[in-house]
């Protein structure tokens, strides 16, 4: 990996909670002595920004969307994520690659393999050093903050007119729900999985643990 920064995800289905605890941490790690770079996807660069209000309000089919994605995602990693690594600085990330694998490939069924190629692309790191390989940018740690659709589904409700995600249907979210769970299977050592099912507390004890048994607070 370049750099000397921290990279940490948040990753769950609306409802879940994980925003008020991405706040949370990042005030935590400040106040540890940490340059927390408090960031979003898909989002976190003007350019990128633009792309995500396509992909929340414009209809488009499940290949767009992943283009879409990944498009806005490079930007970031370039403008925003490399860079901040690069200085030391840990980086807090409301949603990352993982919601893409989610979302596009088990809530619209999207080609799992074609995904993965695009990962590789799009976050590549090179070898710095003769003979060395190069790496994919992957976060330190991903929370993810698992949640029953429905429970999820009950919070939302009538907290704001939805997006294109959001309107979907429960079995699209518990589609998505799984997607994560495979995501987690494949990289276990990166994944927390927190039960966003608890009161907010014992949440909050999940996530300060997590960072807590990584040396980082």
């Amino acid at each position: 990996m370049s750099g000397q920064g921290r990279f940490i995800s948040f990753e769950g289905i609306d409802g879940a909670g994980k925003s008020t605890h991405v706040e949370a941490l990042a005030d935590r790690l400040r106040s540890a002595g940490h340059n927390v770079v408090l960031t979003r996807e898909p989002g976190g660069t003007p350019l990128a920004e633009k792309i995500r209000a396509l992909a929340l309000h414009e209809p488009m089919d499940a290949l767009t969307e992943a283009l879409l994605m990944f498009a806005a995602r490079r930007d970031h990693l370039q403008q925003v994520i490399e860079p901040a690594l690069a200085r030391g600085d840990t980086v807090l990330c409301d949603r990352f690659t993982d919601a893409t694998f989610a979302y596009q490939g088990g809530g619209r069924g999207f080609d799992w393999s074609t995904l993965s190629e695009l990962e590789r692309m799009v976050q590549r790191i090179p070898a710095k050093i003769e003979g060395g390989s190069d790496s994919i940018r992957q976060p330190d740690l991903t929370l993810w903050f698992d949640l029953d659709p429905d429970i999820a589904a009950q919070r939302l409700s009538g907290a704001r007119l939805p997006d294109r995600f959001e309107s979907q249907p429960v079995a699209f979210f518990e589609a998505v729900r799984a997607g994560y769970a495979r995501r987690l299977a494949e990289s276990p050592d990166r994944f927390v999985r927190i039960d966003a099912a608890q009161q907010r507390e014992q949440v909050w004890q999940a996530v300060e643990q997590s960072a807590r048994g990584r040396g980082w607070l």
